[in-house]
């Protein structure tokens, strides 16, 4: 299957301040709230060093006995601003993608706009861009829904 290069863009205005929506990414109890929050799936949460220069690492089991690995190192954070990382991920213990991700955050009228844009490499071809797309904004989702839980 040939690899896949794709790249997007997704933005998401949360009725929140830049420093809670930043929260909800620096803080390990507040990210496991929507990050491999599903329930559809079972996430164990491994390294968890949030400064330039630290790693990250979850794991994930789906539903059929796929399991994911998700490994990110952080390259900037400007806090409430800005978060911009690499990450790899594993599909059943093979390389699955790896992309470098930059996560905006701006004080507008209503709250924080929030742009995550994406740079991938896609081993498993075009379904794997899509799918990555789709699973991104699913998490923005889940994201608002854990702003309304923590305020």
């Amino acid at each position: 299957m040939p690899i896949a290069h794709h790249d997007f863009t997704l933005s998401r205005t949360y009725p929140y301040t830049p420093e809670q929506v930043f929260a909800a990414f620096a803080d390990p109890e507040k990210k496991k709230l929507w990050f491999g929050a599903n329930e559809h799936l079972s996430s164990s949460f491994g390294t968890f060093d949030f400064r330039a220069g630290g790693t990250e690492s979850a794991e994930s089991d789906h539903p059929g006995g796929i399991h994911t690995t998700f490994d990110a190192d952080y390259v900037e954070i400007v806090p409430a601003r800005r978060i911009v990382f690499t990450y790899r991920m594993t599909l059943n213990g093979a390389p699955l993608s790896a992309s470098a991700t930059s996560i905006t955050m701006e004080l507008v009228e209503g709250g924080t706009l929030l742009t995550h844009t994406e740079h991938g490499i896609y081993l498993d071809g075009e379904q794997g861009a899509k799918s990555r797309e789709d699973g991104t904004q699913q998490l923005l989702e889940l994201l608002g829904s854990a702003l309304d839980k923590i305020g």
